[in-house]
């Protein structure tokens, strides 16, 4: 890989795009005890943290300095976690926008002392805000896909984003026609 980007991976701001590949992580822990919820399984604001923990190092790579959590979607849980499963956490950008970024994660266990293939146990969709010193938002670099599947991905969090902003749009618009009708939820 050259240095060098095309101005197609490159936005109006010059900011020149980083391939999916430069952030993109794995984060693995094994289970213990002290994770467990009351039906013995491992607690899903576990799994959760872990989710943010590596979405967030995803975000804060590719941005190239702090990154916060601005929202968490779609996050799934499949199979349960259990004591003693060695969970792998894998994140990577998705969509980048002027100041945020989409992070996609697939949560992942397996037996710490067998050999036999992980099972997806989770996954979620996150988006990041990159922020400076003072906590304002500052520019991202563009996202370069790199495969036909981060392609897939990136459109599909175009979708995401299109679905999350009507979302937000529709309910400020029916708390608004609700205050005009005087009622104070």
């Amino acid at each position: 890989m050259t240095d060098q980007v095309t101005a197609a991976e490159s936005d109006a701001s010059g900011i020149p795009g980083k391939p999916t590949s430069a952030s993109r992580t794995t984060l693995s822990h094994i289970m213990t005890h002290n994770d467990t919820n009351l039906l013995g399984t491992v607690h899903g604001g576990v799994i959760m943290k872990l989710v943010d923990d590596a979405a967030g190092a995803v975000a804060g790579r590719h941005s190239g300095g702090p990154a916060v959590t601005a929202s968490m979607d779609e996050m799934a849980f499949l199979e349960p976690v259990r004591v003693g499963d060695l969970v792998h956490v894998k994140a990577q950008v998705n969509w980048t926008g002027r100041t945020s970024m989409e992070v996609g994660v697939r949560v992942l266990a397996e037996r710490w002392n067998e050999s036999t293939p992980p099972t997806q146990v989770g996954s979620a969709y996150l988006v990041f805000a990159a922020v400076d010193a003072d906590g304002k938002p500052r520019r991202v670099p563009p996202v370069i896909p790199e495969t036909e599947r981060d392609k897939r991905r990136c459109q599909e969090a175009q979708i995401r984003r299109t679905h999350r902003l009507a979302r937000r749009r529709a309910i400020m618009e029916l708390r608004e026609r609700r205050a005009a009708e005087g009622f104070d939820d």
